[in-house]
């Protein structure tokens, strides 16, 4: 499939996802899984439906991998930050990469509350509703805006911290330049539909990134989970990695 190809379909599927959203009526959890919301499976439905008949397989948070033997791979988050969607916090996104036999191949992240859409290509660069990104270029530490999942134990020595609670879009967020940085803490870690987009977004614009415990962030396994770190500059992903590396 052509990547231009590939984009129009993960677009349909966030799509279907936002117009099964606006008939949702069920806001409360779904009963089947712990922390899933009736909205999860509502909108993995709709998402399914579209890269299925795209002949993509799928690695979804909500109903595991289908179409397994598929020679393109799409992992999926239905609603990354399902609670803010819940409690109408505008910062849930569906979140979609698509992996080759050589990594991730495109992705996309749209924040369904308020309709951005970040897109990137492997190689090609990555856009914010067709215009392109970039890092904020910041150093230090000091005057730093960090994104987190989960709570450091020490007292963080960046500027300012911010709790947003959708990964997928805290990341595209150090793709834009509106936070410096992000840091998966908790000792769960993060599902590869959690950060997976929004890394392709990352490396596409610029930013750093890395795993806080030095393992690979590229996994295709459900149960696998990671910590990713990224950063403006490697000055400042070096510096958050040996500070998350004690905290």
């Amino acid at each position: 499939m052509e990547e231009s190809r590939l984009l129009e379909v993960l677009g349909e599927a966030a799509g279907a996802v936002r117009t099964a959203l606006n008939t949702v009526t069920d806001w409360g959890m779904s009963g089947q899984k712990e922390d899933q919301y009736s909205l999860d499976l509502t909108a993995d439905a709709a998402a399914l439906e579209v890269l299925h008949q795209a002949g993509l397989g799928v690695l979804s948070e909500e109903s595991g991998l289908t179409q397994g033997g598929a020679p393109l791979l799409a992992v999926l988050d239905p609603v990354d930050g399902s609670t803010n969607a819940s409690r109408g916090v505008p910062w849930y996104a569906t979140s979609i990469c698509v992996l080759d036999e050589e990594g991730p191949l495109a992705a996309l992240v749209v924040n369904q509350a308020n309709g951005w859409c970040y897109q990137a290509v492997r190689g090609a660069g990555a856009t914010r509703d067709g215009g392109s990104i970039g890092p904020s270029g910041a150093v230090g530490l000091e005057h730093a805006l960090v994104g987190v999942s989960g709570l450091p134990t020490g007292s963080p020595p960046w500027w300012q911290t911010r709790a947003l609670g959708a990964a997928a879009l805290d990341l595209c967020a150090v793709a834009e330049g509106q936070l410096d940085g992000f840091c998966s803490y908790g000792t769960e870690g993060l599902g590869p539909w959690d950060y997976l987009g929004g890394l392709l977004v990352c490396q596409e614009a610029g930013v750093v990134l890395a795993e806080a415990g030095d393992l690979d962030l590229v996994v295709r396994d459900a149960a696998a989970r990671r910590h990713p770190v990224a950063a403006a500059t490697p000055e400042l992903l070096d510096r958050m990695v040996r500070f998350r590396k004690i905290s």
